[in-house]
């Protein structure tokens, strides 16, 4: 027997296992921090966004952003802000900010009101937490808002304008 020809194996398992590592590296987003809720942001590329969707089942609350398109296509948005406040309160639990399609947070158990802000643009989606079990709201903005009018003002004469296609 080849002597080198033992090594193969070996070596093939480690340049994948090499490989995984640094693939799984590149897919973990940080967790972070907001008004003491742990929270993490990704889904930019395929990878992340699978990542990502194996996870949620683990998080309270799983939030959903995109841009809806002609087809089925969709876009994601650049920058989202997101409030998270207690329903019946309107007591403010969470500011984040998210560049991706997916954010997770580990919510208490309770009933929330999730405001999400793109372009001066605000979607607003009810979610309720149970204990073990794990909550989703999808905001998903029409592709037929003008976010370039309504980027950075808030006056009334500056609001998004919705095309009618005419």
């Amino acid at each position: 027997m080849n002597p080198n020809r033992s090594w193969r194996p070996l070596w093939a398992a480690v340049m994948m296992l090499g490989a995984f590592a640094s693939a799984q590296a590149l897919t973990n987003p940080p967790i972070r921090m907001a008004q003491g809720i742990e929270y993490m942001c990704g889904g930019r590329t395929s990878e992340e966004a699978a990542f990502m969707q194996t996870v949620s089942p683990r998080w309270a609350a799983t939030l959903e952003f995109g841009i809806s398109r002609a087809g089925r296509s969709v876009r994601f948005p650049s920058d989202v802000h997101v409030t998270v406040r207690e329903r019946y309160t309107s007591r403010e639990v969470m500011q984040a900010d998210t560049g991706s399609p997916y954010m997770l947070a580990r919510l208490d158990p309770g009933a929330y009101d999730i405001e999400a802000t793109m372009g001066g643009i605000t979607l607003t989606q009810p979610l309720v937490v149970f204990n073990g079990v794990a909550a989703k709201a999808v905001f998903m903005w029409p592709s037929n808002v003008d976010f370039a009018s309504a980027m950075g003002t808030n006056r009334p004469e500056h609001q998004a304008a919705i095309s009618t296609g005419d």
